[in-house]
């Protein structure tokens, strides 16, 4: 089966609203000169900020929007959340689930994020489930094991239609804003285990990226394996000539 590929832009904690929307100005003029769209999806997943205006700018063009977390719940006297219904309606199509950085720093523990998921799926949100390793699970050899546990409690719950929405990013912990990253042919050996975790009926549509320390220097080695569908891009892609250059390089 031919699984589309996708490049997903995680922003994180960067560019103001205007800065966010000149980014999509600028991303639109390049890519009226490219052949990249015609091949690859296109997703930024801008602050939630910044979320709207960035929608309302790239909205009848081929480039998607998406958040990079959500809260439980829809509406109600939740102080400071934004549900997946309230980013649905800002014009989001994905939600990033599951972050290393959420989990570390807010304390979500796989029971949270497979609850996000769910949530996710219910507000019409295709979930960008990222799952990924420590150091030292990888040199104790439990990277299939963690990411096994992962994906399955992720998973729990979901019938075949609402799990081949879920696109999964591997992103070792130890390789996100290191430098340091795994061989594209380790990443891949990866990539494939996770497809033998999903849902056999779903598993060759399902797309799985890689994500951790992606630039232009190794994009096109990691997205050319057989099991990678794309990437999840982190600081490489705060620059709208950066991205573009990464969209080329995966299609040429």
């Amino acid at each position: 089966m031919t699984r589309r590929p996708l490049l997903a832009a995680n922003w994180k904690m960067f560019k103001t609203v205007a800065q966010s929307v000149a980014y999509g100005r600028e991303l639109i003029r390049r890519l009226e000169t490219s052949a990249g769209l015609d091949a690859v999806d296109v997703l930024i997943c801008p602050t939630s900020l910044s979320l709207w205006p960035l929608a309302q700018r790239v909205a009848g063009t081929a480039i998607r929007v998406g958040a990079q977390n959500l809260d439980l719940g829809s509406e109600g006297a939740m102080t400071g959340a934004v549900s997946g219904y309230l980013l649905r309606e800002a014009g989001a199509e994905f939600v990033i689930v599951g972050h290393s950085e959420r989990r570390q720093y807010f304390e979500e523990d796989d029971a949270t994020v497979a609850k996000k998921v769910q949530a996710a799926i219910q507000a019409h949100l295709q979930p960008v489930l990222c799952v990924g390793e420590t150091w030292q699970e990888r040199q104790q050899d439990r990277t299939v094991e963690v990411i096994g546990r992962q994906v399955a409690s992720a998973l729990e719950g979901l019938g075949p239609e609402q799990a081949s929405r879920v696109v999964v990013a591997y992103e070792p912990i130890w390789a996100i804003g290191t430098g340091s990253v795994p061989t594209p042919q380790d990443a891949n050996q990866v990539a494939t285990a996770i497809r033998r975790l999903m849902p056999p009926d779903i598993a060759d549509a399902t797309r799985i990226l890689y994500g951790g320390s992606v630039s232009p220097k190794n994009i096109r080695d990691f997205a050319c394996q057989s099991d990678i569908d794309g990437a999840l891009v982190g600081g490489a892609s705060l620059e709208a000539g950066t991205l573009m250059a990464m969209i080329e390089l995966m299609v040429s």
